[in-house]
Formats: structure tokens, sequence, C-alpha cells
């Protein structure tokens, strides 16, 4: 190995030189990966330790060596010398936006653009009253920005709760730091479940296997020998090792990669997509609308100017539904922070709502139905094996594996090493294989090796022992097979022809919580699949005792079809699944989802991550490994499965008062463009100023939407947003628009004089509010008593403004004579009876 140089590069090493950032194990299929393999390893990296006087040939580079691996890690004053000179992992990793970008998100929209040129002509042209409308846009913009920042605040804590913590060596001791405390060339160690925070050069590996498939998309995991590079984003699956930090900070390309994967993010929403698809169609059909609105005040009426430009005005503003963005996001902002008191880490936004809409949720039984923890109660030796000598392999096994999973830390428990055996070989655990094992020098000469795992996979169809471990798995017990292998350790058939020794039962301990968890699902017909890799019958043992329906029909995984039109159809008919590999897992999660299920998946292990990854919905233990909190858009961190039920719970709220305000906004922009049209046809003044709208808006829109979008809704999200608000908010607009027309002109007819649109305009706005009042009656059913008490509210509001002789000058509304209003009430009514059958009609004849 080359020697240290007596002088340190500061500068970031040549690209596509296999270095660490942005390289890849050679053969991996990593982008970008260069030629680096064992013994020639390439680093590339800021800080690698180069032979003076090198030298790179342009044409074909050579990889300047691996970085000198020290065992003991950095001194102190290493550290402080590069923290010194920057040489820190000083990439931030936010879980959510930043101040500055929640605040140009909320200010800077398209419709405030148009809204606020429109609010400074009405400053200049208009009393203060027809202004109120740009108040009214300050009010809702600061509301979002506030509660954005509310669920910033809560997301930031949470997320530095769920933060990695790697283990690194300095000075000879392991301490455990925070991701953004490494340095350059730091020792950094590894275990199973881990995730790969720095680009690096592994120096120490002991059965060390990473997938690295996040970054290249190859799901069988890569082993590792000293001198490999190992990238960040990638995360352990099998054994340990310890690996030196090459690439840190902004210089690790797939550090960035994963920054960029990780932070918060508004991921695709069919809320917002469908929301946005709405906007766009409201700018095109406002555009010549406008237009033509302007063209009539202006020339054709050749009104007064400044009350031409007030009416254009008070025809423009109410056709944009600004209110429904700010809501849309309010709701959601509420929904983090709601749900962040309840230690719950919502890491994408949208992921409240894609849990609103899951109609199958994927269980893994180790970590969410049972507890991590597990009690050995048991051991049963074979084969006339001596319970003695049982018992000092099983403490020995215990003590080769440097990080135990559960299974093994419950036997450490149980039989402490007695430390009179050397581990001279040992194999980590694999979710793949299913067992692992160790090779031991046992200081009477003699060597043995020895397997422990599941003892369907290491004993052959047909042996005696597995009806004895039938029995057992049935009552729920957890049954491990330890068998002293006849083959090497580095045999790929090592657990061919394997003597079995003894059998060792654990009991689980199930979480008090996932009964009724599993009873809710149930109640909202969520259909729960427990997928897992234990023992199928022990599987179905589990989820019998905690209710779940179809429990005694547990399918073994090993014997399902392979295609994924055969493995939906088992998926759909059954419940309870063993054995089930990691890609297995994978795949039923894309067979779910080829059926139209809107899948979620639980787990906290290495083996849950790429069905994690490719189900609509990842959810995370908080206990689980760093690579599965990686991956989830919702991390538990209590890991209480409990908390589950209140996430769909929050979704289906937001989702479904969502939809309800939308038709109330939309309803209103309907209308509106259509009274601005027939005002352009008939070649009539616009019969509203601004303050009329305003105050339309504020009482049958604004302050019911926002309450109403809060409110607790267990309704169950179906798909298809754009076309259920649209089927209600078109035809409600419509009769709203004609209406109100209708009283306009019968009321130009009714009033004379050259002071008579005043009159014309009050009776106009009662059946305008009338009909939007009968709207907002079937939006907020059923009734429950603070509904009744909202509506009711709003309707005496505007009578408080019909009565008061100041709100009646200040808003220029007062009803003259008594025909014409009553006039106005029953036109107001039929068109509400109108409404209310078109409504049900359209329920019957297009259900959503």
């Amino acid at each position: 190995m080359t020697q240290r140089a007596e002088t340190e590069s500061d500068g970031p090493g040549p690209r596509g030189d296999g270095g660490a950032g942005g390289s890849g194990t050679a053969g991996s299929g990593t982008a970008g990966s260069g030629t680096a393999g064992p013994g020639t390893p390439g680093s590339g990296t800021a800080g690698a330790h180069i032979d003076a006087g090198a030298e790179l040939d342009p044409v074909h580079p050579v990889a300047p060596p691996a970085p000198r691996f020290e065992p003991r890690g950095l001194s102190t004053a290493e550290v402080a010398e590069r923290v010194a000179r920057g040489a820190v992992n000083d990439v931030p990793v936010r879980s959510s936006r930043s101040t500055a970008d929640i605040v140009r998100a909320n200010v800077f929209t398209r419709f405030n653009a148009i809204i606020g040129v429109l609010w400074v002509v009405m400053l200049c042209v208009a009393p203060l009253q027809d202004s109120l409308f740009g108040y009214v846009i300050l009010a809702n913009t600061g509301i979002g920005i506030i509660q954005e920042l509310r669920a910033k605040k809560t997301l930031d804590s949470l997320a530095v709760i769920g933060e990695a913590r790697p283990s690194v060596r300095r000075d000879g001791r392991t301490a455990e730091i925070s991701t953004s405390e490494i340095v350059l060339d730091d020792v950094i160690e590894l275990g199973p479940g881990d995730k790969v925070v720095v680009d690096g050069v592994v120096g120490e590996a002991d059965g060390l296997e990473i997938d690295e498939s996040l970054l290249t998309g190859e799901a069988d995991p890569v082993l590792k020998r000293p001198g490999d590079p190992v990238m960040s984003g990638s995360f352990v699956v099998a054994g340990g090792g310890a690996f030196t930090a090459t690439k840190v900070g902004r210089e690790a390309y797939a550090a960035q990669l994963a920054e960029e994967a990780t932070r918060f993010t508004l991921v695709h929403s069919e809320l917002r997509s469908g929301i946005s698809t709405i906007l766009k169609y409201v700018t095109w059909m406002m555009i010549p609308t406008s237009i033509g609105l302007i063209v009539s005040q202006l020339v054709v009426k050749d009104n007064n100017l400044k009350d031409s430009i007030a009416r254009t005005v008070g025809g423009i503003v109410p056709m944009i539904p600004e209110g429904l963005v700010l809501l849309t996001s309010v709701a959601f902002a509420i929904g983090v922070v709601r749900l962040g008191r309840k230690q719950c880490l919502v890491q994408e936004l949208p992921a409240i709502e894609g849990l609103a809409r899951v109609d199958v949720v994927c269980l893994d039984k180790t970590g969410t139905l049972t507890e991590g923890g597990m009690d050995v109660t048991e051991l049963r030796p074979l084969a006339g094996a001596e319970p003695a000598h049982v018992k000092k392999v099983l403490g020995a096994l215990g003590e080769s594996d440097p990080r135990p999973n559960a299974s093994l830390q419950a036997i450490i428990d149980a039989y402490p090493d007695s430390a009179d055996w050397r581990c001279t070989e040992s194999l980590p655990f694999s979710s793949a294989r299913k067992y692992s094992g160790a090779s031991f020098s046992e200081g009477d000469g003699e060597n043995s090796t020895w397997l422990l795992g599941a003892p369907d996979v290491l004993l052959p169809t047909g042996d005696p022992a597995l009806q004895e471990i039938d029995a057992l798995n049935e009552q729920g017990l957890r049954v491990l097979l330890l068998a002293r292998a006849a083959r090497e350790l580095d045999d790929e058939a090592v657990a061919s022809g394997a003597r079995p020794t003894a059998l060792i039962v654990l009991e689980q301990r199930l979480r008090p919580e996932a009964a009724d968890t599993l009873r809710y699902f149930a109640d909202q017909k969520v259909h729960a699949k427990v997928i897992s890799g234990d023992n199928a019958v022990s599987v179905g043992a589990v989820a019998g005792k905690l209710g779940l329906p179809g429990a005694e029909n547990t399918v073994d995984a090993r014997k399902m079809p392979a295609e994924q039109a055969g493995m939906a159809e088992v998926l759909d008919g059954n419940s309870v699944f063993g054995r089930v590999s990691p890609q297995q897992k994978r795949d039923m999660v894309g067979a779910l989802q080829s059926r139209g299920h809107t899948v979620a998946m639980t787990g906290d292990g290495v083996n849950d991550v790429l069905a994690l990854k490719d189900a609509d919905i990842g959810v995370s233990m908080g206990s689980g490994s760093e690579a599965t909190r990686a991956v989830a858009q919702i991390v538990l961190l209590d890991n209480s499965f409990a908390t589950l039920p209140s996430v769909v719970a929050e979704g289906r709220r937001v989702i479904g008062n969502i939809t309800r305000v939308a038709t109330l906004f939309l309803t209103k922009t309907v209308y509106s463009v259509l009274l601005a049209v027939l005002v352009v046809c008939w070649q009539v003044e616009y019969p509203f100023l601004p303050r009329h709208l305003t105050l339309l808006s504020t009482l049958t829109i604004g302050v019911p939407a926002f309450f109403l979008a809060l409110a607790p809704n267990k309704e169950r999200a179906r798909p298809h947003f754009v076309r259920r608000v649209m089927r209600y908010a078109v035809p409600g607009g419509v009769i709203a628009a004609v209406a109100t027309f209708v009283t306009y002109l019968l009321a130009r007819h009714h009033y004379t004089g050259p002071d008579s649109l005043p009159a014309e305009t009050s009776a106009a706005t009662l059946t305008l509010f009338l009909t939007s009042m009968w709207v907002l009656a079937i939006i907020a059913r059923p009734y429950t008593w603070w509904r009744l008490v909202l509506v009711g509210a709003m309707a005496g509001a505007f009578l408080v403004v019909l009565a008061v002789p100041w709100l009646q000058d200040f808003f220029q509304l007062r009803l003259v004579g008594t025909p014409m209003p009553w006039a106005a009430v029953a036109i107001a009514a039929a068109a509400s009876a109108l409404i209310e059958v078109t409504f049900r009609w359209v329920d019957h004849r297009f259900p959503a």
C-alpha cells in the first residue's frame, strides 16, 4: 500500500477516477462507476493521500491509491485540523422547506399577482370598502405562512429525534456522533441496517453486503471487501465492517442525491394536481371573459371611468379561487402539526393524503405486530446432544456477531459466552438465506462450524423434527435450529448435510395496541396483509392471536406463483404470508398495485426497504434501521403501530374536507365567469362592486370553508377529485348565475331613474347570497350542532348588514320597496330547489 504523502491535496480529485464520490463497485452498474476493484480501489477524493509527484495520464487516468486505513480512527488533533479547513460533512439535511421558501411559495403566486395589481388599481380609483378583497388576501396569505412555519418547526424538531447517528472511531474509541460532525478520513463503523452517510473506502469487512438499489436500481446486494468504495445512500443488509470517509459534504455526489431524495418535498398528490388542473382551466376562462368585461364596461356603456373600473374589477376578482390553494396548504400543514404531537414524522406532506387513499396495508410481523425483543422459553437438544455443550455453542455464536438481531440477542441474554472458544470465521445473518453461522477453534484443538437459522430452510423436506417444529409454530412461537455444518463456512452449499443439534424456542412479545389497530383497518374497509420472512405457521398463529380475519389460511410464500397475475390472485384471496424473501415483498407490492390497489407498507428492517420504496406509502418504525427511515414517507418515532389510524384519519379529514370546500370555491368561479359573459352579451352594467362580492365570498365561502376544512371527517378518500368537485360546481354555479342575472334584469325594469343601479345591485346581491347559502347548506351536511350554528351565523351576519344603517352605506346595500326584494327571495328559493334536485340527480347519475 502506498505510504502517506507529506503533502495532502485539499482540492477535489478528478471525476471518473473510480472514486467514492460518484463511483460504485466495479461491475455493480452504479452510475459514474470507476474500475476500482479489490486491491485497486480508487478514491479520487478531496484530502486523499496521494504520492508526491504522482501524475495522471490525461488519456488513461490512473486512480490514485486509497487512503491508508487507520483502525484507531483520527486523533482529536486531526479532527480539529479538518474542521478548521472545512473538511466537514456540512450538507444541510432538511426535513422541511426553508422559511424563505415558505414565504416565497405563499406570497408569489399567479393569483396573488393578479389580485395585487387589481388591488392597487382599486386603491387609486375607488373607496376603501371596494379594496377589502386585497386585505382579505393579505390575511389569508399570512395565515398560510404561519401555519406552514408551525409545520416546519414540528418537522424539524421531529427530524432531529429521528436523525441517524453513525458510530465513528476516534482516538481508538467508538462513539455515536451527528452526521454533520463527520470529517474527512473519519473511520465509520457499519452494521446491518446502517445507512452509509458519506462516500468512502472499505477498510474492514466481515461478510459485509451493501444494497445500492436506491442509487443503482440493482436489487442484489454487493459483497464488499477491503479497498472497495461505498456510496452514501446505500445501506448494509448483512455483515459489518468499517470504512474511511473520502468524500464529505457537498463534494459527495451521491450524498447530494440522498439529500434531495429524503428532504421534505411536495411530491405527486392527486389533490394538488387536481387543483392545479382546475386553476389552469380557470386561468384560460378568465382571460377572454375579463377582456370582454373590460370592453363592455369601459367602451360600450361609456360610463363614469372610475365606476366602470370598479365594476370591471368586481367582475374579475371573484373568478379567482385563490383561497382554495391556500386552504389546501393550511389543511396539510395543520395535519403535520397534529401528527407531530403524536410523534409521527411526515417526511412528505402528501403522504397524509396518500395513506387516506390506501385500501391495502402490508404489515411486517416483527417490529410491527410484535415488539423488537424476544425471550428464550425452551431449549430442546436433538439426537442426544448434551445441553451443556449446546449452551456453550449458543454462547459462542452470540459472541461471534458484534451486531446481533433480536433473535440472537435473546440467545445472548439466555446463554452468556464462556470465552474459551475462538471464532475463526463468521457468516452474518441474511434475510435472503435465513441463517447465520460461525467457525470456532474450541480450545482443545478441535474445529467446528455451526449454523443457526430457520429450521425449514436448514432441514430437508420430510425431516422428523419438522413435525415437532410445526406444533410449536402453531402456538405462535418462533423456533430456530442449531445445526453442525459438514462443510466449510465459505462453501455456498454449507447448509447441505448439516446435522440438527438443538431447537431454540423463542416467544415474541405482541404489541398491545396491534389488535385494536387491525380492528380499525377492518372497520374502515382497509385490507391488512401480514407479510413476514418468518415461518408461515408461526406468523399465522401471531395474526390469529390478534384477531386478523383469514389468519387460519396462512400461505408459504415459497410456493406462490412467480408471475404477477398469479401472485396478485393469491394475495387478493389471503391475508397472512410467511417465508417471504425481501424481493418477494417488493413483488407482492407490485402485484397488489397491478390490481388497482393503493398499497401502504410498514416495516423496520433492511429486508423491508425494497417494498417500502415501491409502495404508494412507506411507513417505518422509529427504532427501525436507518435505511427504512430514509425511504419511508412516514416515520412512527414512538414505534407505536397504534399511531397509524391517526394518520389515516388525518388524511381522510384533509381530503374529504378539501373536496367539500373546493365545491364552494369553484361554484363561485363558475357563477362569476357566467355572470360576466351574460353582462357582455346583454351590454349592461356589471351589477356588483368589489365590496359586494367580498361580503358574499366571506360569508358563503371564506369563513365557512376555514371551519369545514379543519372539521373531523372519517369519509374514505375516493379518487377522481376534479370530476367529483366539478359535477357539483358547474350546475350549482350556472343556476346561481342565471337566477342572479334574472333578478338583475327584473330589477332594471322595476327601478327607474339615474340612481336606480344601487337598488338593482341590492336585489341581485340578495338572490346571489341566498342561492350561495343553499349551496353552503348542502355542502355542510350531515348537520351537527356546530355546522348549524355556522350556517346560521353566516345568514345572521348578512341580515345585520341589511339592518344596520352604517353597514348599509358601507357596503352600498339597501333593499328598496317590497315587491322586488320579495321577488328576489322567490327567485332564490326556486334556484335553491333546482340546485337541490340537480345535486341529487348528479349523485344518482354520476356517482363518485
